[in-house]
């Protein structure tokens, strides 16, 4: 084409004869005259001829040879000199064509069906192999509406589908939403089917060649399955586990799918998959459950060692012992101010480490921008060692208007034993229930730690009330109770027969 375009050139743009033009690029004359007074270059394609071929009669049963092979270990799958020869021995009766016609139309169909060009599906759907994709979805977790998304894998050979739902689409997700699923299913798909999600795909290359994600590719090591990607707008190629994802939303999240721990919900969703399995495949009359079984003899065992999923990063935590990563803010501890500590993520959890890899406390992990999450522990249990010292830290600031008013008026020995109450209320319970002990303990014209652990009690233990009967006129105040003795009084009469 180049050379055509040479000639085409020489002729149009700078008008050369025919014969300087053959003479300077040494083509034959009327070669150098067809390329340059040629008008059209589209690509032309010429029919293909109608005649059959010797293979005709046997294609059939090479594909599915091949197709077998799918699900063999790659040294014990069929070479195309051992189809000649099983097509000599076995099909001898219609087949008449020489190896080398075996041996190119073999190597043709390999390629379509597992060769290393990327982004091909082929026709049938193998057992044990698995497609992957993100839906979103709307749910309701502690009470708040918020924006989710359903992980969903399928098995386009069963037709089976397993969802997982998250607050993101991280790299974390992602990989805890498949660990999960393989090891409810004991088992872990040979081959699964990707779009070109960041989570596992950090870029493509020459030729599509993908350069993946560190924790994803030690992910799919450890798991021992092969990653296949899409090509780039082809997300088509992985039909099934789109239908699949809008049939989970539509039979499984509406309404809404309402919950406190999305973990717990979660493994919920497992039981829900297994019932929905007990339904019909759309074509093959089966139940899904079944070609389940088929699927699971095709996939790889499950490792004995489970993959710890989380991506560790550095950061420096602020004058409070706090952390911010993501646009969001995590507390740490007050003794870590303005050193160097570690964030592990996880799908649903953070850690925070110190510089030797210690745990210093674990959060839920934020999604969204501008929130704010604080585990007080780290900072009472400090201060209560110390309480002459809280005016004098940025973090008294911090506490809640009631706890910074009531603190600020009580003398070493008292506020000493407020800050263990208070650091045994949260470490119990939450912030929050300690500040609504304070308040009705005050209200009620106490402000004693006595007190309000009184308070704290019958808020937090219901049975505290049997033992302690109240008056409505305040919550300290006991009723009057006078003990019925007359239970006694069969022992008295016992002795008087004496």
């Amino acid at each position: 084409m180049n050379q055509k375009y040479h000639i085409k050139h020489l002729s149009f743009h700078k008008g050369q004869s025919l014969r300087s033009i053959a003479k300077e690029t040494r083509h034959d004359f009327r070669t150098v005259k067809k390329y340059a007074e040629e008008t059209d270059f589209n690509l032309k394609t010429k029919p293909k001829r109608g005649r059959p071929s010797k293979l005709d009669p046997v294609k059939p049963i090479i594909d599915a040879w091949l197709t077998e092979d799918l699900n063999r270990p790659v040294k014990q799958r069929h070479s195309a000199t051992r189809i000649y020869k099983r097509l000599c021995n076995e099909h001898g009766d219609i087949f008449n064509a020489s190896e080398r016609t075996v041996r190119a139309y073999v190597a043709a169909r390999k390629k379509e069906l597992y060769g290393e060009k990327e982004g091909f599906l082929p026709l049938e759907h193998p057992p044990g192999e698995a497609q992957v994709d993100f839906g979103e979805i709307v749910m309701i977790e502690q009470g708040k509406q918020v924006k989710g998304y359903e992980l969903v894998l399928s098995l386009p050979y069963s037709n089976a589908g397993y969802p997982q739902v998250f607050r993101g689409q991280n790299q974390e997700c992602l990989l805890t939403g498949l660990k999960e699923i393989f090891e409810h299913l004991e088992h872990v798909p040979r081959v699964i089917w990707f779009d070109n999600l960041s989570a596992a795909v950090a870029g493509i290359g020459e030729q599509g060649k993908r350069k993946l994600v560190e924790q994803f590719y030690r992910f799919a090591l450890h798991y021992g399955f092969k990653a296949q990607f899409c090509n780039p707008g082809k997300g088509h190629e992985k039909g099934h586990v789109e239908n699949k994802v809008g049939y989970s939303r539509r039979n499984f999240f509406v309404p809404e799918p309402v919950f406190d721990d999305i973990e717990v919900f979660n493994h919920g969703l497992f039981d829900v998959a297994e019932k929905d399995h007990q339904r019909k495949h759309y074509s093959k009359g089966t139940e899904i459950a079944e070609l389940l079984l088929e699927d699971k003899v095709a996939m790889l065992p499950l490792p004995t060692k489970p993959f710890d999923i989380g991506r560790t990063e550095k950061l420096v935590a602020n004058k409070y012992g706090k952390v911010r990563y993501d646009g969001n803010i995590y507390s740490a501890s007050p003794q870590v101010a303005g050193k160097e500590i570690y964030i592990k993520l996880g799908a649903h959890q953070v850690d925070i480490l110190n510089e030797q890899y210690q745990p210093i406390v674990r959060h839920k992990r934020l999604y969204g921008q501008g929130q704010e999450i604080m585990d007080w522990l780290p900072y009472l249990s400090t201060l209560a060692k110390r309480p002459n010292a809280l005016k004098y830290t940025g973090f008294y600031h911090e506490l809640p208007d009631p706890w910074q008013e009531y603190l600020s008026y009580l003398d070493y020995a008292e506020k000493k034993k407020s800050l263990h109450l208070l650091v045994r209320m949260i470490t119990e319970s939450d912030m929050d229930t300690a500040t609504i002990c304070l308040l009705e303990t005050m209200d009620s014209g106490k402000a004693d730690a006595d007190s309000i652990l009184l308070s704290y009690r019958r808020l937090t233990e219901p049975s505290f009330n049997d033992f302690l009967p109240l008056i409505s006129a305040g919550i300290n105040s006991p009723a009057i109770y006078t003990p019925d003795l007359t239970c006694y009084d069969v022992f008295l009469k016992a002795g008087e027969h004496k």
